[in-house]
């Protein structure tokens, strides 16, 4: 089966996708419109949904495409055993409608997005978080963690901090200290992407070692009623928070306040010398998986490689599609179009203009601090123009470190030929090799 646009959306790396049905007979609540699309999904109707879409949203994705991305979800999580109760929210001014799918080998999250008419203007299926409890540190362990919050008062956003031990449970002599920033779209604290917790193998494999480590629920997922009006930044998404995170950090107890570092993954990495500079207390940092270019470009570049993924070409439906999603960035940038006009993935384009504004190679010279940047060379999300990029900038730099692992995809998970979405699925732990890499730059430094 041949990968296409929408394949890209079964990451949790994308908060939300473009995709719209439209109905002649409508249901009187979005949650039975959502259902219903996912009935005729069921039965193959792939022309009725078609039906519901929007002119915009059948150009992007017609009946082939819907079949073909719909039927290859069997060869990821096995067959279809049922469906979960529907969940309806407001947001930005959309109705969301989220149900989850039960499937042999794993659960997804079907997400539809609503506009005031009723018509679904957006649709994403996901890997759903993990049901499993996260293991309790066990009583032997070299450190603790405790339950702490960034920032203050109702907007505080829940963290947890990992501590290491020393004598009488408190750390001997003051230790550095480490501030993990999600990739993009909502994110928990472990950063939850199916049965796989990258944050939580990181965090906890540095406080083996000796160093605090704190991770927090990306605002975007504790509090998506921040973003109601429409009119928000990527700091407003992501720096702003992790600044706030930095400073919580500066005040624990047995942290050295002078020796505090930032790890940021994908777009965390992107956004991780902006955090430096704006907090003026970051010691150093460690970027994973950090694209170097402009976000709205990936996602083009992204989508024409998985449509390609298989057979090396791209047909005409999927050319179709891409031509509509560049579309949908050029509207994005496009300083005419409202700041808070629902644009690509349906995000306000304001919010892309403020991404598109990142340069996050200059920024990282401007700010002329350490920085260990680590690359899976399997990553099929941020590539090997982005590594390249890092690399002709800094490689003269004396205070950057580059690290290449030949077997790890996008999460820092070990993995064998070539990088796919599917894998995803498969459960894993972050590498206990690059672990250990930043954990001796942590303490070099």
């Amino acid at each position: 089966m041949r990968r296409t646009l929408l394949s890209v959306l079964l990451t949790a790396c994308l908060a939300a996708s473009p995709v719209a049905f439209a109905q002649d007979a409508v249901p009187a609540t979005p949650a039975a419109i959502a259902a219903q699309a996912l009935d005729h999904l069921d039965a193959g109707q792939y022309a009725q949904v078609e039906q519901l879409f929007g002119t915009q949203m059948a150009a992007a994705v017609p009946e082939d495409k819907l079949k073909s991305v719909w039927e290859s979800l069997p060869g990821m999580v096995g067959a279809a055993t049922g469906r979960g109760e529907a969940q309806t929210t407001e947001q930005n001014g959309a109705t969301l409608v989220t149900i989850p799918l039960h499937f042999e080998k794993g659960e997804m999250l079907a997400k539809f997005a609503f506009d005031g008419e009723g018509k679904i203007v957006g649709f994403l299926i996901q890997p759903a978080p993990t049901a499993e409890a996260v293991p309790p540190v066990a009583a032997d362990a070299p450190f603790t963690e405790q339950d702490v919050s960034v920032g203050d008062g109702e907007r505080a956003l829940p963290g947890t901090l990992a501590m290491p031990k020393g004598d009488g449970q408190a750390p001997a002599k003051l230790v550095p200290a480490v501030v993990l920033v999600h990739g993009s779209g909502p994110q928990d604290r472990d950063e939850t992407i199916g049965p796989n917790r990258p944050f939580l193998d990181i965090a906890r494999g540095l406080a083996a070692q000796g160093i605090a480590v704190l991770r927090y629920e990306k605002r975007t997922k504790a509090r998506p009623q921040d973003f109601a009006s429409g009119e928000f930044t990527i700091d407003d998404e992501t720096t702003n928070d992790a600044v706030l995170a930095v400073e919580a950090l500066r005040h624990v107890q047995g942290v050295d306040p002078d020796h505090i570092f930032v790890l940021g993954h994908s777009q965390g990495g992107m956004m991780a010398p902006r955090i430096a500079a704006v907090s003026g207390h970051v010691d150093g940092l460690i970027l994973l998986a950090a694209p170097s270019r402009s976000l709205l470009d990936i996602v083009i570049e992204q989508n024409r490689r998985l449509a390609a993924l298989n057979d090396g070409k791209i047909d005409d439906a999927e050319r179709a599609a891409i031509a509509a999603l560049t579309d949908q960035v050029r509207q994005a940038r496009d300083p005419q179009t409202a700041a808070t006009t629902a644009t690509l993935l349906g995000q306000p384009a304001g919010y892309w203009r403020s991404v598109d504004a990142v340069n996050p190679v200059a920024e990282a010279a401007q700010v002329k601090l350490p920085m260990l940047i680590l690359q899976g060379a399997r990553d099929i999300q941020v590539v090997d123009a982005d590594w390249q990029n890092w690399r002709e900038a800094f490689h003269s730099d004396p205070k950057v470190t580059f690290k290449l692992y030949e077997s790890l995809n996008h999460l820092g998970i070990t993995g064998e030929g070539d990088g796919s979405l599917a894998e995803y699925q498969q459960p894993g732990h972050v590498d206990a090799s690059l672990i250990q890499d930043v954990a001796e730059w942590i303490k070099a430094h």
